[in-house]
C-alpha cells in the first residue's frame, strides 16, 4: 500500500516577489510581474521585456559574499525558495534521520548565466581565465546538491531536466520516494534563470516569444485570441512534502495532500505539442488514477497556459478529452499570465499556487484574457479572482521534448 504524502512548506521566487504571501496578494490583485529587462543590455533585441525577478543576492539571506560567487543565479533562487519552504514547514532537520530526508530540485536549463560568462572569458581572455567553479556552477544538479548540503540531508538527491516539465517531474519523483518508503521528507521543485543574452536570443529567434513591445504587462495572455507567444521569465518554486504520519506527529501545518502524479511523452515534434493534446491528456488521466479520483472530483486546474497559439489550444483539447462534459464546469487559470513563463521552474511555482488555492479558498484570475480564442472555450477565470472552496486541484506542466506531467492535490 502506498504511503500518503502531504505538503507542509511553500517557497517561491518570482517576478512578483519572493515571499508567498506577497506573491499571493499580487496574484489576486491581478498584477503582472512582466517589465523591461535590466539584467543585461537588450539593445538590438526585438524582445526587450520579460519576467525578471527583483533580486539583490547579498540581501536575500541565502549565503555570504564568498559563497555567493560560487552560486549561479538559478541556484541562488533555488536556495532562497528552499529556505522559505523549510521555514514555512517548521521542520528541524537536525532532529531528523538525515538518510530519511532528500532533495529533488530540477531545472530545464541550469546555469546558463555561468556558461555565458565563462565562454566570454575563454574567447576574450584565454583558457586560464575560465573559473575553476564553472562546472559546479552550471550543472543542472547544482541546486539540489547545495540544498542537500545546506540541511545535511542524505536521502534521495538528484535533479530532473525535462524542460518546462522539470518541476512537476521533480515533485512527482519526490512523491514516489515517499509513497514507496524511500524517504519521509523531501524538499522538491525547480529553479530557472534563463533570462540571459543567449536565452533571450534563442527563444526570440525561434519565434516562441511574444513581440508585444507596446504593452509588455499585457503580453502574456493565455487563451486569448490575440496571444502571440510566451514571455520569458525566471524564478523558483519549492515545496516540502512529508509522509502524512510523520507530519502529524510533529504537529506540522498541512496545506494539502499530494496524492497524484502522471507523466507521459508526445513522441512527436521537439518543440510543438501534440495538437490534439493526447500526451497531455494521458498525464492528467494517470495523475487522477494515481490519486484514486475521477475527473468529476476536480474543482480547479492550474493550466500550463503559456500564451502560445498551439499550446493553449492543445491543452484545452486535452482537458476536454479527460474531463468530458465536466470540463466546462472546472475553473481553470494560468499563473503565467501574471509571471510569464519560468520554464522549468513553472510547475513548482504553480504547485505552490494550487496549495494556496486549496488552503485559502480563492482562485486567482487569468489576466489579459480579453478576447477569448473560440478554440479555447472553457472557464479560465478571466480578470478577477473567484471565491471557491476547492477540494481537489490539478497542476499541468508540458515541456519541449514532448514531456507532459500532471500533479493532483487534495484538501486534508
Amino acid at each position: 500500500m502506498k504511503r500518503r504524502a502531504v505538503v507542509t512548506g511553500l517557497g517561491a521566487v518570482t517576478p512578483l516577489g519572493r515571499r508567498i504571501d506577497l506573491v499571493w496578494e499580487r496574484l489576486l490583485a491581478g498584477e503582472s510581474g512582466v517589465g523591461p529587462i535590466t539584467l543585461f543590455d537588450v539593445a538590438g533585441y526585438r524582445v526587450q521585456f520579460g519576467g525578471q525577478v527583483p533580486w539583490e543576492p547579498e540581501n536575500e539571506g541565502i549565503a555570504g559574499p564568498k559563497e555567493l560567487k560560487r552560486l549561479d543565479r538559478f541556484t541562488q533562487f533555488a536556495i532562497a525558495a528552499a529556505k522559505d519552504a523549510v521555514a514555512d514547514s517548521g521542520i528541524d532537520f537536525a532532529a531528523e534521520d538525515p538518510f530519511r530526508c532528500g532533495v529533488v530540485i530540477g531545472s530545464g536549463i541550469g546555469g546558463l548565466w555561468e556558461f555565458e560568462v565563462q565562454e566570454e572569458r575563454l574567447l576574450h581572455k584565454g583558457i586560464d581565465k575560465v573559473s575553476p567553479f564553472t562546472i559546479p556552477k552550471l550543472m543542472v544538479n547544482s541546486a539540489s546538491g547545495h540544498v542537500s548540503s545546506l540541511y545535511g540531508v542524505k536521502g534521495p538527491n538528484f535533479a530532473v531536466a525535462t524542460a518546462c516539465a522539470s518541476a512537476a517531474n521533480s515533485i512527482g519523483s519526490a512523491l514516489r520516494a515517499i509513497q514507496h518508503g524511500d524517504a519521509d521528507v523531501m524538499i522538491t521543485g525547480a529553479s530557472e534563470a534563463a533570462l540571459t543574452p543567449i536565452g533571450l536570443a534563442g527563444f526570440q529567434n525561434m519565434r516562441a516569444l511574444s513581440f508585444r513591445a507596446d504593452d509588455p504587462r499585457r503580453a502574456s495572455r493565455p487563451f486569448d485570441a490575440d496571444r502571440d507567444g510566451f514571455v520569458l521569465a525566471e524564478g523558483a518554486g519549492v515545496v516540502v512534502i512529508e509522509e502524512e504520519e510523520h507530519a502529524r506527529k510533529r504537529g506540522a501545518r498541512i496545506y494539502a495532500e499530494l496524492c497524484g502524479y502522471g507523466a507521459s511523452g508526445d513522441a512527436g515534434h521537439i518543440t510543438q505539442p501534440d495538437e490534439e493534446g493526447r500526451g497531455a491528456a494521458q498525464a492528467m488521466a494517470m495523475a487522477l488514477a494515481d490519486a484514486g479520483l475521477s475527473p468529476s472530483d476536480v474543482g480547479y486546474i492550474n493550466a500550463h497556459g503559456t500564451s502560445t497559439p498551439l499550446g493553449d489550444q492543445a491543452e484545452t483539447r486535452a482537458v476536454k478529452r479527460v474531463f468530458g462534459s465536466h470540463a466546462r464546469h472546472v475553473p481553470i487559470s494560468s499563473t503565467k499570465s501574471h509571471l510569464g513563463h519560468t520554464l522549468g521552474a513553472s510547475g513548482g511555482i504553480e504547485l505552490v499556487v494550487c496549495a494556496l488555492t486549496i488552503d485559502r479558498g480563492v482562485i486567482h484570475p487569468t489576466i489579459n484574457l480579453e478576447n477569448p480564442d473560440p478554440e479555447c472555450d472553457l472557464d479560465y477565470v478571466p480578470g478577477t479572482p473567484r471565491d471557491v472552496r476547492v477540494r481537489v486541484a490539478m497542476s499541468n506542466s508540458f515541456g519541449f521534448g514532448g514531456h507532459n506531467a500532471s500533479l493532483v492535490l487534495v484538501r486534508r
